[in-house]
């Protein structure tokens, strides 16, 4: 049974300052908790209700430690309205940068995206669409917020999301065969526009959008026109909206190709 220190520790892990104490996070529902045990992240409980069928569970590199509980103790470790019959807990990875994978593919930089639920969107467009690293800066949404585990729906288990200072990433990678691409009102228009293999795409703050300090760095600027032209529309695209707008026709590039 789930002891009173283990609901404790697991609901105190809806804020990032335990999160951060413990390396420790939250998943919920059987799918999403299923895709993350058949990653390389180490999972520390599997707490289930009767109800769950936990034989259904895959196989882990290590023995799952199942903890079975009542409804009413699940639903004190919930951070959801209504709670699955299955939560896991699991150990916050350390994630390592491979400067050859970079060098050689696309990468997000995201810079202090806010909302837990485009963060969560732009890390399954990410996975849809090949990109294995998103970088974010120090004031981007936490990515073990449960919102933006919730909304990743396990894709979080095959992209890395680093947290880095991206004026010194970008320094590091800069060349004139790696271009920096972000998205201006005063940029070219991406339908019409030669996408590279390889690269940063920026993707902005919600309300900011691209800050003044990575603007001088974007080597090229795109702009995703609205239709027709000449007619009012809505004043912007949401940030996920836009980021699968931007992956889309990178990959279609490539399909050209």
């Amino acid at each position: 049974m789930l002891s009173k220190n283990q609901i404790k520790l697991i609901s105190s892990l809806q804020k990032k300052k335990f999160r951060d104490q413990h390396q420790l996070f939250v998943a919920e529902g059987y799918k999403l908790v299923s895709d993350l045990l058949e990653s390389e992240l180490e999972s520390k409980y599997i707490i289930h209700t009767k109800q769950a069928n936990t034989n259904q569970l895959p196989k882990h590199k290590t023995e799952l430690e199942l903890i079975e509980c009542e409804p009413s103790d699940l639903k004190k470790i919930s951070s959801l309205k209504t709670p699955s019959d299955l939560i896991g807990v699991f150990k916050i990875p350390n994630s390592n940068i491979n400067n050859t994978e970079i060098s050689h593919s696309l990468s997000i930089l995201l810079d202090d995206v806010q909302d837990p639920g485009n963060l969560g969107t732009i890390i399954r467009i990410a996975d849809w669409f090949g990109i294995q690293y998103i970088f974010c800066s120090k004031n981007t949404v936490d990515l073990y917020n449960p919102k933006v585990i919730q909304a990743t729906m396990g894709a979080l288990s095959r992209v890395k999301v680093i947290y880095t200072d991206l004026p010194q990433l970008i320094g590091e990678f800069v060349s004139k065969d790696f271009p920096v691409y972000g998205t201006f009102l005063e940029g070219e228009t991406i339908y019409t526009s030669t996408l590279s293999t390889q690269g940063f795409i920026i993707m902005g703050n919600e309300g900011k959008g691209i800050s003044s300090e990575l603007k001088p760095m974007v080597s090229k600027k795109l702009f995703i026109p609205n239709f027709p032209s000449d007619q009012a529309t809505s004043e912007s695209l949401n940030v996920s909206v836009a980021c699968s707008i931007v992956c889309s026709e990178f990959r279609r590039g490539q399909f050209q190709k």
